[in-house]
């Protein structure tokens, strides 16, 4: 609070005025910070609301247990803070100083943010603090006695703590004309006292679900329980990062409390509303699941995935890292279509394919790619490439990987057998095709990154063993890219809602696969 020093008794200074606020440490964190306008005064930081609310309510109290009473010499603090008794008129005069707009004695008036953000208090005239909404005179100056050569004028009594209540403290006054706060009385006027302005208690108001708490809503803990469930939505609606479990604990609370708004009111809308938020905090919770690899009401697992088994997954891993170390051509391109070849034919060495399998993964000459495969000798076809681009689904083209047909032992480079290799066909295919993946016409790059990605996650969809992020060696290994061009790989996957939040380094690359692909994956053991 800033003091001004007085010299001549007659002298007017400016009241005074501090802000005590409550304000949020930053999204994601339920921590709070108190400050103080006053310099001297250090920032606090609470970890709830709760907590910073009431130390706010107990900085605000010692303040005033130690400033002196109101000075009867002072002027409105309100008047340079512009409120409407002293906002300049339509001509564009100075302000208003009339009598009927600001006078009385000087008071201490307290006044609070309706939604529990910020506490001020200020040092202005009775018909100030009675015109704020909200305002609560907690101490009361003295008029000063007539000004004598022999005599200065009584000091005037001390402040105490401010009354959070309905009850309000009556004004303390002396003998003499009262001292206005925006003029002087002129000499040798005399004039009663006039008496201090209750201020009106108003209710605190809220808001939940774009409905208005009634302030007469009874009973008071069903009224504080709506507003403060609407304050809770409003902070989480500001958090950077989504917690499920939170959102559905919210969920529940306004279902039961517009349950029982329901029967105190007998609305039928308001019961309709907690029906939805049952129904949306029950969809949220078995999200919450489905990312955390919790269990549902059965036994199984929360997500439905492609692959069911652990086996599976660990096959899945096996034909990527084989086609990482035998892949006969370099460039992404020449890698996706070398696996997806590879799954075709992966048990015998032998399988179909039409044309559409290789339009499907966007690749840039599809020709000359398979040209380059046959011409290595890595693959065999009975015909030219133009029949196998033409061969329709009735009508495919026997293809051979001489590399993967098995030896006369019957050992090949796999171990799983003959009905395990269209499940991981169908897998990959069902990854490189993905939807999000052909509407931003991704190339063979993101493809393969999403494959690779897809077999390297927990089982709540984080990348790593345990979260920790994929080694980047293990990435330029799977995906024959430079690490600049691995960060543009990085970029489109987030652009088609596969990988959130995701962080490369010079050694690992951490994120999330997002809740739509999780069905797609192959959890880490």
């Amino acid at each position: 609070m800033t003091q001004a020093v007085v010299g001549d008794p007659g002298e007017r200074v400016p009241g005074r005025w501090w802000t005590v606020r409550l304000d949020a440490v930053g999204r994601g964190s339920t921590a709070v910070r108190v400050t103080c306008s006053r310099p001297a005064c250090a920032e606090q930081r609470l970890p709830s609301t709760a907590a910073g609310r009431a130390a706010a309510v107990d900085h605000l109290k010692a303040h005033l247990r130690a400033v002196p009473a109101p000075r009867a010499e002072a002027y409105c603090a309100c008047r340079a803070e512009s409120c409407r008794a002293h906002l300049p008129d339509t001509a564009g005069r100075s302000a208003r100083t009339e009598p009927w707009r600001c006078g009385g004695p000087v008071v201490i008036a307290v006044l609070a943010d309706r939604e529990g953000r910020w506490w001020q208090a200020m040092e202005c005239c009775s018909r100030c603090a009675a015109a704020t909404p909200g305002a609560k005179t907690v101490g009361t100056s003295r008029a000063p006695a007539p000004r004598t050569t022999e005599r200065p004028a009584p000091a005037a009594t001390g402040v105490g703590a401010p009354q959070f209540s309905d009850h309000q403290p009556s004004a303390v006054t002396g003998a003499g004309a009262p001292q206005f706060s925006d003029h002087q009385a002129p000499a040798g006027t005399g004039a009663p006292t006039p008496r201090s302005v209750p201020a009106r208690r108003r209710p605190r108001q809220g808001k939940i679900a774009q409905r208005v708490v009634p302030h007469d809503l009874r009973p008071d803990v069903l009224r504080d329980e709506l507003i403060e469930l609407g304050d809770l939505f409003r902070a989480y609606q500001r958090r950077e990062q989504p917690d499920l479990a939170v959102l559905a604990d919210l969920q529940e609370r306004k279902a039961r409390a517009f349950t029982t708004w329901a029967g105190v009111t007998g609305d039928d809308e308001l019961r309709e509303e907690a029906r939805r938020a049952e129904q949306a905090a029950a969809t949220i919770r078995r999200q919450h699941q489905q990312r955390t690899g919790g269990v549902t009401d059965g036994d199984g697992p929360a997500v439905t995935r492609l692959l069911t088994a652990p086996t599976q997954w660990e096959n899945a891993r096996s034909v990527l890292a084989h086609v990482a170390d035998h892949a006969p051509l370099p460039g992404p391109e020449a890698r996706l279509l070398t696996l997806m070849l590879t799954l075709r034919t992966a048990h015998a060495g032998t399988g179909n394919l039409v044309g559409q399998d290789l339009n499907a993964l966007n690749l840039t000459d599809p020709r000359d790619l398979v040209e380059k495969l046959t011409g290595c000798g890595w693959l065999s076809l009975p015909g030219t490439v133009d029949d196998l681009l033409a061969s329709r689904p009735e009508n495919p083209t026997p293809i051979t990987v001489p590399s993967l047909v098995p030896p006369e032992d019957g050992t090949g480079p796999f171990t799983f057998g003959r009905k395990m290799r269209p499940k991981l066909s169908g897998w990959a295919q069902r990854v490189v095709t993905d939807k999000k993946l052909r509407k931003t016409k991704a190339p063979a790059g993101p493809r393969l990154l999403a494959l690779t990605l897809a077999t390297q996650t927990d089982a709540s969809g984080r990348l790593g063993p345990g979260g920790q992020g994929v080694a980047l060696d293990t990435l330029t290994a799977r995906i024959p890219v430079d690490p600049d061009e691995l960060r543009h790989l990085v970029d489109r996957l987030t652009t088609a809602d596969w990988l959130t939040d995701p962080t490369l380094t010079d050694t690992h690359l951490t994120g999330r696969l997002t809740e739509r692909v999780l069905p797609l994956t192959c959890p880490l053991l």
